[in-house]
């Protein structure tokens, strides 16, 4: 089963809304094996909801709309679909009774007369219950069973109406024994796309008959299976068999799969292994306890952390030596692994973590290019230390810098140490 997405919003036109909804709802489909074969967004203009839905429905003859459904004067989403069914507009007693109801119970007033617009639907149209939100949605269908569901924009509310409602009602259309369209994520960090392609040889270009997808960013590269012509249980099974192969020649650089994230994971290592962890960072500017404690329960790993921005700070707080700042600057494997040793000493932790850099856009040298990070992680005083050339600009170099950081952690619990990323130099 195909089907296309309409969005529909002036903000998402002018950039200042993300669209997060196409992508969800693409996710949530290929699950079922309905595959989007065409995605659209366009403005809070009446002709423009209808020529973009009319052309999709033509093409398809099944749509999804998201936006558009509110009680503002530029909510146009419902009147432009209607006129392509021909069907008039008409007053659903029974949405207003609900609308009237919530207005009252949630801000102890009388409904707004601009929201009764929100009780207006497409003659003959199946009402889809808004379980998290005032808009309802909308599923019309023609004589041929072409048809077009409009969500709410607001993406918790078609998050919400998606799996309460929409999702049984394709499941059932589509059938649940054709082909579905699924997809694994196997995480790598700290190897260039073309080391990956390298380490993989023949499976660069697809493994076990499936495509594979090189989806670098600064996690790392992310490769992904995808199985398209698959019953359920066949695809999970080629799918699992390939990661399996992936995880073999990709060897020591997989740290995880699907949203996997490595702060998480590192967590739960030193959970299991009864560790705790203290930071001390100075290019990366408190990022990396950022990501430790945006993961809930950090607090029984992270104690603390200190930013040591300036020299000064890291001679008073972290006792690094004014000599070696001199003999061998701000960034050098001497300082990271003094900011390391006394951050697991200050905070009596089992790990300390030292990171200094230059994340630019100045301050680099021939010697110290923009980029430069020394990481070094002291677990109960055994010191490790790496010197790491970080491309992108200054948040993509400081989050790389925290990434590389928390790999080294990886590393040190797996007892390689030793090994060195693809952009490290010695």
């Amino acid at each position: 089963m195909n089907i296309e997405i309409v969005t529909i919003g002036d903000e998402l036109l002018l950039g200042f809304t993300i669209d997060t909804n196409a992508a969800h709802l693409a996710r949530e489909l290929a699950a079922l094996g309905i595959r989007v074969v065409q995605r659209a967004t366009v403005g809070d203009d009446a002709n423009h909801i209808a020529t973009a839905v009319r052309d999709a429905l033509q093409r398809t003859g099944a749509v999804i709309t998201t936006g558009g459904l509110g009680p503002t004067a530029d909510d146009r989403s419902k009147p432009a679909v209607a006129e392509i069914f021909g069907r008039a507009m008409v007053l659903d007693a029974e949405i207003l009774s609900n609308l009237e109801a919530r207005w009252l119970k949630r801000f102890g007033h009388e409904l707004p007369a601009s929201n009764r617009q929100q009780a207006l639907v497409p003659e003959g149209a199946t009402i889809l219950q808004n379980r998290h939100g005032s808009a309802p949605g909308i599923w019309l269908e023609d004589e041929q069973h072409r048809f077009v569901t409009m969500l709410p924009g607001v993406p918790r509310e078609m998050r919400g109406m998606l799996a309460d409602t929409l999702m049984p009602l394709l499941r059932a259309r589509a059938g649940s024994n054709g082909p579905v369209i699924r997809s694994r994520t196997i995480r790598t960090v700290n190897i260039a796309e073309s080391a990956v392609a390298d380490r993989l040889g023949e499976l660069a270009r697809g493994v076990l008959g499936l495509p594979l997808a090189y989806l670098p960013g600064s996690d790392g590269v992310d490769l992904r299976l995808t199985s398209a012509s698959l019953p359920a249980n066949e695809a999970d099974k080629i799918l699992a068999d390939a990661a399996a192969l992936i995880h073999e020649k990709v060897g020591r650089y997989v740290y995880g799969e699907g949203d996997d994230d490595l702060a998480a994971l590192m967590l739960a290592e030193c959970v299991k292994r009864h560790a705790t962890i203290a930071v001390a960072e100075s290019c990366t500017g408190g990022l990396l306890g950022s990501r430790l404690t945006a993961i809930p329960g950090s607090s029984a790993t992270f104690l603390g952390g200190i930013i040591a921005y300036s020299n000064d700070v890291k001679v008073r707080e972290l006792n690094v030596a004014v000599t070696d700042i001199a003999e061998h600057g701000a960034v050098s494997e001497a300082v990271a692994r003094a900011m390391a040793s006394a951050a697991r000493q200050r905070f009596q932790s089992t790990i300390g973590i030292g990171i200094t850099g230059i994340a630019g856009p100045d301050g680099g040298t021939p010697e110290k290019p923009v980029g430069t990070v020394w990481v070094a992680i002291d677990v109960a005083g055994d010191v490790h230390a790496v010197r790491a050339v970080l491309p992108g600009d200054r948040n993509e170099i400081r989050y790389r810098g925290a990434q590389l950081a928390l790999d080294r952690v990886r590393r040190a619990f797996t007892n390689d140490v030793e090994s060195v990323a693809w952009m490290t130099r010695a």
